[in-house]
């Protein structure tokens, strides 16, 4: 396998600072809804709201995972897990992150740099009580990133959850499983153009109240 001769033009489209929304959550939503659109009715589903979420330990070692974002507003952008896993310690410990989306279908990315904070226990319940009974019942049978013997000792204890809550319409919501909030300090959107000549447009701000200043970076 010749890795350095696995490559491709891109030709889809074009970005330009004069065509983007004036904030970044309206510009995402709209590559949202047209990246939604991409594909035809009988495609192979696939999560549009895949993203990687990247931190880092308090001595700056950075780990990297996908996730799913699962709400979006001015606010900023939410997911959810368990906040004993890795993750949820490096965010305790330094409350900053970086997500990327990739697009592939539209030869795009969007990359989101900004401080974390955790939603409220309002908003924590609201999604949770949306999650399939299984997904809640396991959420409450994962010690998420700690290790286990093996596969059967993660059913046992999935199979204990179910008889601690056997009725689908009344499991809690963990205590330590919550969301959280990515406040964007700096939004890339990234279009991907011929001869490696992509367009890249960033919104940044210096705080969460500062305005917006939108630029055209070299790709």
């Amino acid at each position: 396998m010749d890795l350095g001769e696995l490559r491709r033009s891109y030709l889809h489209a074009t970005l330009d600072p004069s065509e983007v929304a004036g904030d970044p959550v309206a510009q995402f939503e709209r590559w949202f809804t047209e990246v939604q659109e991409a594909l035809p009715s009988d495609a192979v589903p696939w999560e549009a709201n895949a993203m990687t979420l990247a931190t880092a330990s308090p001595d700056g070692l950075p780990s990297a995972r996908i996730v799913l974002l699962k709400a979006v507003d001015e606010r900023g952008f939410v997911f959810y897990t368990n906040r004993e896993s890795r993750k949820g310690e490096e965010l305790a410990a330094n409350p900053r992150a970086a997500l990327v989306f990739h697009w592939g279908q539209l030869e795009r990315q969007v990359r989101i740099v900004g401080t974390v904070e955790r939603v409220s226990d309002e908003e924590t319940e609201a999604y949770f009580s949306t999650r399939p009974a299984g997904s809640r019942r396991g959420a409450w049978a994962s010690a998420q990133s700690r290790p286990i013997a093996d596969r059967a000792a993660l059913e046992t204890a999935e199979e204990e959850i179910a008889q601690r809550f056997p009725d689908d319409d009344a499991i809690p919501v963990p205590p330590f499983w919550g969301g959280y909030r990515v406040v964007a300090l700096e939004v890339e959107f990234w279009q991907g153009r011929r001869d490696r000549l992509h367009d890249r447009v960033r919104y940044r701000r210096d705080g969460a109240d500062a305005a917006w200043v939108i630029d055209r970076l070299q790709p």
